[in-house]
């Protein structure tokens, strides 16, 4: 099975994530660190659609200014250009396998996935 995993080698919950998708047998990751690789747009809102969430649901809060940017109620246009254009706005991590995709926090909601 091949997982990416959206990485933020600074985030706790994302590195014990990581380390989930590390020690499975079987599983071929791929790592992303998204604050220097960010997703484009489409795949965001595909990263989105497919974890079934809103693309406000995978706004990060905490640590960022996005509440001062009234981002939580901008439409999801202007909340995915604002997480394009500045990745820390990305929640962390995002897992994509082929059985779907995942805001892993906490870290073991990637194996709903697996």
């Amino acid at each position: 099975m091949k997982a990416t995993i959206w990485h933020n080698p600074a985030c706790g919950t994302s590195r014990k994530t990581l380390a989930i998708l590390e020690n499975l047998s079987g599983v071929e990751v791929t790592m992303v660190e998204y604050l220097k690789t960010p997703p484009s747009v489409e795949k965001l809102a595909q990263l989105y659609r497919d974890a079934g969430i809103a693309p406000q649901q995978g706004l990060r809060l905490r640590g960022t200014d996005a509440a001062e940017r009234g981002l939580p109620n901008a439409d999801d246009a202007a909340v995915l250009a604002a997480m394009v254009a500045d990745p820390i706005l990305i929640e962390r991590p995002l897992v994509e396998t082929d059985k779907g995709v995942r805001l892993c926090r906490p870290q073991d909601i990637v194996l709903e996935i697996l």
